[in-house]
């Protein structure tokens, strides 16, 4: 089939990719001049697939109150006159109960736990390097209120057979040994052994050129108008400059999704939630991190790509503004120099990204109502973790076969109603 992908994120190009193995003629849209220049760009660098959780979670509601009074916050809200904004809020807010943290959990880590085994196999056919390292994640707490909490965490791991181990002091610092010169800020931790840590824009780039090999055509610097449906089945894609037609079409446009599918009659609760990150130079090898040190507190990543420390974290509601806050910043530079003293963060460069969140932080892949119009998108902040393993299941659907993987509940159908 002629199949086209709409977005050049990473999520665009492991489609792209794993579409184009399964003998399909492929073209990539996007309105930017390259790969991975958007959401893709700079985020926090982790492929955590057991630290993989909801944003939706049980005391988020009283949690974000408190949130709202704090200097360095993990969440901010700019509420606006945006139904869309409001109908995610509620939706998400419905998702903060114990049942629905577990159900969602599980699904995230089900898609994680196959992109782990996923993207192993696609390094294994194109020896990509990307700063890549498998250290693992290590969550840190602390208080013991936080060390406490994590006890849900442990249970949906043990539950999905996901490695984990529960570390006290000393055990943070095995595993992260510069943490040592801050070591009576820390109470433990949980690391997620089988975590990986790389360059989301390296990875992207070094795949787009993997995939033209395969026959793919890129159409960088293209506006994408709207998609022409014509008795309940996609046709075409109209563009700025081209119309593409097509068997079929693959929606990976992140936060930008939504807006696209609202003239087709349909709603899809994905909302922009922007993130920032620091990438600061390494100085000094002792005081930087081996993987990633999640900051339980301030819910901040700080990984380790190559010669090159990333921050990256924070979740702010404000719709589709991409403005660059300098109290983030602020944020991001307080909990790396409070962890990893020492760092050049004058030096560093200042980044921030629409995450496409869902209200239950699963993504959205499969079919829609349109014949040939399939959704890849909504990943959140574990895009690039769940990236290999979503491209697998949206080309098998796209090809008509049965995914490896249940997943009949990660399509849209989950929201009808």
């Amino acid at each position: 089939m002629k199949v086209i992908v709409l977005g050049a994120g990473i999520i665009g190009v492991t489609s792209a990719y794993q579409l184009a193995k399964s003998g399909h003629e492929v073209i990539v849209v996007d309105r930017q001049e390259g790969p991975a220049f958007e959401t893709s760009f700079a985020n926090a660098g982790e492929v955590s697939f057991g630290y993989c959780s909801p944003w939706a979670a049980p005391g988020i509601p009283m949690k974000a109150i408190k949130w709202l009074f704090m200097q360095h916050a993990p969440l901010i809200l700019r509420p606006k006159v945006d139904a869309a904004m409001l109908c995610w809020l509620v939706r998400m807010l419905s998702n903060c109960t114990s049942e629905r943290y577990a159900i969602n959990k599980s699904r995230m880590l089900r898609l994680a736990d196959y992109s782990r085994i996923s993207l192993a196999a696609l390094r294994a056919e194109t020896d990509i390097a990307y700063d890549e390292r498998m250290q693992g994640t290590l969550q840190l707490f602390r208080t013991q209120q936080q060390f406490d909490a994590s006890g849900k965490d442990v249970k949906a791991l043990a539950a999905d057979g996901i490695p984990y181990e529960v570390l006290d002091r000393d055990g943070c610092i095995r595993a992260e040994p510069a943490l040592a010169h801050v070591r009576d800020k820390i109470v433990g931790g949980l690391l997620t052994p089988k975590d990986e840590t790389g360059d989301c824009f390296k990875f992207t780039n070094a795949l787009a050129k993997k995939v033209e090999e395969l026959g793919v055509r890129f159409a960088y610097n293209t506006q994408i108008k709207g998609l022409d449906v014509e008795g309940g089945r996609v046709r075409s894609v109209i563009c700025d400059r081209e119309t593409f037609r097509a068997d079929a079409v693959v929606v990976a446009l992140g936060s930008y999704s939504s807006l696209l599918l609202k003239p087709l009659g349909i709603t899809l609760p994905v909302y922009p939630v922007k993130g920032y990150s620091l990438t600061i130079p390494i100085t000094d090898a002792s005081r930087a991190p081996e993987s990633t040190v999640m900051d339980e507190t301030y819910k901040i990543a700080i990984t380790r790509l190559g010669d090159r420390i990333r921050v990256g974290g924070m979740a702010e509601i404000s719709g589709y503004t991409n403005d660059l806050g300098q109290a983030r910043r602020r944020t991001l530079e307080h909990s790396v120099t409070d962890l990893f003293p020492g760092g050049e963060v004058s030096n560093a460069s200042f980044w921030s990204g629409l995450r496409p969140m869902t209200p239950d932080g699963t993504p959205v892949i499969g079919p829609t109502k349109i014949t040939g119009l399939f959704l890849n998108t909504g990943h959140g902040t574990l895009g690039w973790t769940m990236s290999s393993g979503s491209a697998r299941v949206i080309a098998d659907l796209v090809s008509g076969r049965k995914p490896e993987i249940d997943a009949t509940d990660l399509a849209i159908i989950r929201y009808s109603g």
